[in-house]
């Protein structure tokens, strides 16, 4: 009768097992990560009476949790892309929303003040008109300096997201560093695992990828091993490692990612960190945000420049040569955080100061440089592609940039970032206010061709280089062609070296010497620069003079303003319009691309999840249909233990 008591609680025990871990799925049905749990039975150990082994019953082996863990790894780094894609694709639609706005973009404004600019060539002497073109003008410096701005909060908001992101990353490390420790506790006490803890921490690691790329790494005792970025150890058993966000040595207005082991801390690149909500911005802000402000600096860098330049060719209202039309800003330059100062070893009291000067904004580029000396040379490196230029002093001329040390002493590994149009749209300002300064009248230097000349040779409109109060010569200058001489130039202002350019390599002639003639090269003297193309013969001449003004109604300067709307004066033969216009497509493209690709990733994900739901999920008619089974194994568990107990009975009746 034992035995059959034995066997009915047994059955009794499994079913209310089975009943209670079924009611526990049903439960957390809905809870996040919460995978699907079974009871394992097994027969127990049946005795042997001799005539053959009788059974005894059941006996519950263990609840296990339905687990997948290549499905588990699969879910863990398609988040990981799907939040890197979704962070990026969602700031670089910001910033195609504010540059492709037909109303409040940057590409209404300029149109509208070329549009100013042809109306005042129409009317030069009307100061109604030079007054809507300063306004014009005004609301263009307005338009850099509105959407610079905006780019600086997005850079704002990107700091921010980072010391978040950082801030959840160190938290979900430590809660998997706790877990780790009560599982494997738990683990050890009686060789069960606590599926519940188990649950737990997977949901922590596939909070934790959303936040960066996440590797896991299985341990005995049910330990796990969490691995960030491409190899960083986060989690360690028990042990934790941090990562923080710091000011960039060379830039403390913008933050990095560093890696601390122990009192170490490491400033992590872009590419040691991919995935995730923190790989996403790191991407985005090194990928785009930098381009994308650099070309602006860029537009309105070389469109500052151009107009000051060209004002600076024609006469104003009194007559006047004409002064700047806006204020470009100079590069920023920051030093290296590490450079060696009074506190670093060997000592410098007198650290070294660097400054940047654009000469040249048709040159420039769109990239940021380093400037680091090695003990010996100065090395430019242009950080866009890595080109590296070596001089033995500066100052030092790249990309019309002019580079050079103002004080201190330079010691070997001194470093520093020099970004030259970052800047320059948040600091572009209108330089003047009284519309009679508009010089669009006249031409402060002619350059003519002598019409006795035999050969094919023309001279273009000479250009003074800098502004002056008065002509920048004061009399007329004849150029000599001497074929015989050979091939050279004569006539130039004694006192006043020659430099001439072609293809990038320029020459310089001392005072008073014959100039080597250069097809299409540009000549630059006492100032002023022109070009003289074609083929002159032996004799023919050329002539520099001094021009002036010719009257309120003279629109000549007006006119050659005008034209520099369709000029080619951004690096790459670009006019503003074709700059902005493919900056404009590049944003609006790369959005495209993120947009596709954020929807793949997510997609990629629901499936993966799917996966993930369908084999470790709570099917809730799957569970009824247990509650039922279950049920009935109690009933019936309930009735062998009734029947064992009427059969009992029997035999003490017959025993009396």
């Amino acid at each position: 009768m034992s035995n059959i008591l034995n066997i009915g609680k047994s059955a009794l025990a499994a079913a209310q097992i089975g009943i209670s871990t079924t009611g526990h799925n049903i439960a957390n049905a809905s809870t996040p990560g919460y995978s699907r749990q079974v009871v394992i039975q097994a027969a127990a150990q049946s005795q042997n009476f001799g005539y053959g082994f009788v059974g005894q019953g059941t006996e519950v082996a263990s609840v296990t949790r339905i687990f997948n863990s290549i499905l588990a790894a699969q879910a863990v780094r398609s988040q990981a892309n799907s939040a890197s894609v979704d962070t990026y694709r969602a700031q670089m639609s910001s910033i195609n929303d504010m540059l492709s706005n037909a109303s409040a973009g940057l590409n209404p404004a300029m149109s509208e003040f070329f549009g100013a600019i042809q109306d005042l060539s129409a009317n030069p002497s009307d100061l109604a008109t030079r007054q809507s073109m300063l306004s014009f003008a005004q609301s263009l410096a307005s338009r850099f300096q509105t959407t610079n701005n905006r780019l600086n909060e997005i850079r704002d908001s990107v700091n921010s997201q980072l010391t978040s992101s950082v801030s959840l990353v160190n938290t979900y490390a430590r809660q998997i560093a706790g877990l780790n420790d009560v599982i494997e506790k738990a683990v050890s006490a009686n060789g069960n695992i606590p599926n519940d803890l188990m649950d737990q921490r997977d949901q922590l690691v596939l909070e934790l990828s959303k936040q960066i790329k996440t590797t896991i790494v299985s341990q005995g005792q049910g330990g796990y091993n969490v691995y960030i970025g491409n190899g960083l150890p986060l989690v360690v058993g028990k042990e934790t490692f941090n990562i923080l966000t710091t000011p960039s040595p060379t830039d403390p207005s913008r933050l990095e990612v560093a890696y601390q082991s122990n009192s170490k801390v490491t400033v992590l690149g872009t590419n040691s960190l991919p995935g995730g909500v923190i790989g996403g911005l790191l991407q985005f802000r090194s990928e785009s945000l930098d381009a994308i402000q650099n070309q602006i600096g860029q537009i309105a860098a070389v469109l500052g420049e151009t107009f000051n330049n060209q004002l600076a060719q024609g006469f104003d209202l009194d007559g006047n040569i004409g002064t700047a039309l806006f204020n470009v800003p100079e590069p920023l330059v920051n030093a290296n955080a590490y450079n060696s100062g009074p506190t670093t070893t060997p000592a410098n009291a007198n650290p070294a100061e660097v400054a940047a000067s654009i000469v040249n904004a048709k040159a420039l580029t769109t990239s940021d440089y380093k400037l680091q000396y090695d003990g010996t040379n100065y090395n430019i490196t242009r950080l866009s592609d890595n080109t590296t230029q070596s001089f033995s002093s500066l100052p030092a001329s790249v990309d019309g940039l002019t580079i050079s040390q103002t004080s201190g002493t330079m010691l070997a590994g001194d470093n520093f970032l020099i970004k030259p149009t970052q800047n320059a749209a948040t600091k572009f300002q209108v330089a003047i206010t009284d519309p009679r300064k508009l010089a669009v009248g006249g031409s402060v230097l002619n350059g003519s061709a002598n019409v006795a000349n035999t050969g094919a040779a023309t001279i273009s409109s000479p250009v003074a280089s800098s502004n002056y109060a008065s002509s920048p010569i004061a009399s007329p200058f004849n150029l000599t062609y001497n074929a015989g001489a050979p091939n050279t130039l004569t006539g130039f202002i004694a006192t006043e070296p020659v430099t001439v350019t072609s293809n990038g390599t320029s020459v310089t002639y001392a005072a008073g010497a014959p100039v080597t003639f250069v097809n299409g090269a540009t000549i630059t003297t006492a100032g002023i620069s022109f070009v003289i193309s074609g083929t002159p013969s032996d004799g023919d001449e050329f002539t520099i003079a001094p021009g002036s003004a010719t009257g309120p109604s003279d629109n000549t300067n007006g006119l050659l303003l005008g034209n520099l709307q369709n000029a080619n004066t951004i690096t790459g033969n670009k006019s503003f319009s074709d700059a902005f216009g493919q900056m404009v497509n590049g944003v609006g493209n790369k959005t495209r691309e993120l947009n596709i690709l954020s929807i793949s990733e997510a997609q990629v994900l629901e499936q993966i999840t799917a996966a993930v739901q369908a084999e470790s999920g709570v099917n809730l008619d799957e569970e009824a249909t247990n509650l039922i089974r279950y049920q009935q194994a109690y009933q019936a568990a309930g009735k062998m233990m009734q029947i064992a107990s009427q059969l009992f009975d029997v035999l003490l009746q017959l025993g009396t």
